[in-house]
């Protein structure tokens, strides 16, 4: 059984920055991990994910250029850095672990999520 459970989350004005955090229990080092997030109104979109090793990286086009997803398999947890926050990416951001295929994440755990505000 896999427990995540996300932290970092908060308000923010436009331009800022936050670094969310994803810890994880069980067994986690084998499988693929990623942040998805949803707004009022919208779909969960996917944001970003990162391999069970750490070498391979992908992301949304919106996250492209701003955020950095990464892992450290020692402390199971990930993260992800967000620079340059625009009001848009206000949502619950929620982290996953799974399997990825090619750049397809299928999440088989989730976190509850996270709150991320930014304002203008």
């Amino acid at each position: 059984q896999v427990q995540l459970v996300e932290s970092g989350g908060g308000l923010v004005q436009a331009g800022g920055s936050l670094r969310l955090s994803c810890a994880a229990s069980g067994r986690t080092f084998n499988k693929a991990m990623g942040w998805f997030r949803s707004a009022p109104g919208k779909e969960r979109e996917f944001v970003a994910v990162i391999n069970w090793n750490g070498v391979g990286t992908y992301y949304a086009d919106s996250a492209k250029g701003r955020f950095t997803i990464s892992r450290d398999n020692g402390k199971n947890t990930m993260y992800l850095q967000m620079n340059s926050l625009k009001p848009e990416d206000t949502a619950v951001y929620s982290c996953a672990a799974g399997t990825l295929t090619g750049a397809t994440m299928r999440p088989d755990y989730w976190g509850r999520g996270t709150q991320v505000t930014v304002s203008s």
